[in-house]
């Protein structure tokens, strides 16, 4: 984990008030008398271990979930029987909307390392929203957030490089580092480099060779899993997000 992960576990009992994570997973505006409702109807579950399930896709979807230490990455069974990493997420998001569409996830969730999570059980947010209206504006806004992360995938997956899609998955990250004021340019990578080769739709050789390369070329600097991004133009003029920087070609191999 990062120092900025690091919490003691201790602090789960921490209220909503006082998190720090609270305009990441917890609608802006609300008055104190609408977080205490919040606040009284989650529920802290204890720290998942690495490989831990959170839920299982299949399973009644009775809560979402808001990370609020470690990583969680959520899955699927593709076509071929086969894992396929559709997301991973980060203290501050929320997870476990993906079984709104019906009684049961459609995916899984499972710990990349020792987590915490905070639990909002369906049943008793469903009571909150009659009383707090912003929380179902909220909840709109939460989900609209999910179907552009779906588009970005479906980006990630289809016209990009495979340059293209490390870089811009390490932007990415980046972006939501600075989201929870933590140094957006260094950071343990604590999600291993086949993840990151499933997630992309790329060979774990792919992966390091651009790893290699990208370090080559002084853009990042990686030491076991510590990355810092060295220079954020040059990285982001793969992707095509710096018009003063011409992008750096992959060597073939």
């Amino acid at each position: 984990m990062t120092e900025a992960t690091q919490i003691n576990f201790d602090q789960l009992k921490v209220s909503c008030s006082n998190c720090s994570l609270r305009e990441l997973c917890i609608p802006q505006g609300m008055t104190e008398d609408e977080l205490k409702l919040i606040e009284n109807i989650i529920e802290r579950k204890k720290p998942v271990h690495k490989n831990d399930y959170l839920f299982r896709a299949g399973d009644t979807n009775r809560s979402i979930y808001a990370v609020l230490s470690g990583s969680v990455k959520t899955l699927v069974d593709n076509p071929n029987g086969e894992e396929q990493i559709v997301g991973f997420h980060l203290p501050g998001e929320l997870l476990g909307m993906d079984g709104f569409s019906g009684d049961a996830h459609t995916c899984s969730a499972v710990a990349l390392e020792t987590s915490s999570v905070c639990e909002f059980p369906l049943e008793k947010l469903d009571e909150v929203c009659h009383e707090v209206p912003s929380i179902q504006y909220a909840m709109r806004r939460l989900m609209g957030k999910e179907v552009t992360k779906d588009h970005a995938m479906l980006l990630l997956l289809g016209r990009m490089s495979a340059e293209e899609k490390l870089a811009s998955f390490l932007i990415s990250l980046s972006k939501r580092m600075a989201q929870r004021h933590w140094k957006p340019t260094e950071f343990n990578l604590t999600i291993p480099r086949q993840d990151i080769a499933n997630y992309l739709g790329l060979a774990v050789e792919t992966v390091s060779r651009l790893f290699a390369h990208l370090q080559e070329e002084k853009i990042i600097e990686v030491d076991r899993r510590r990355v810092n991004i060295s220079d954020m133009d040059r990285l982001k003029a793969i992707v095509g997000d710096c018009e003063t920087v011409k992008p750096v070609k992959a060597k073939q191999g």
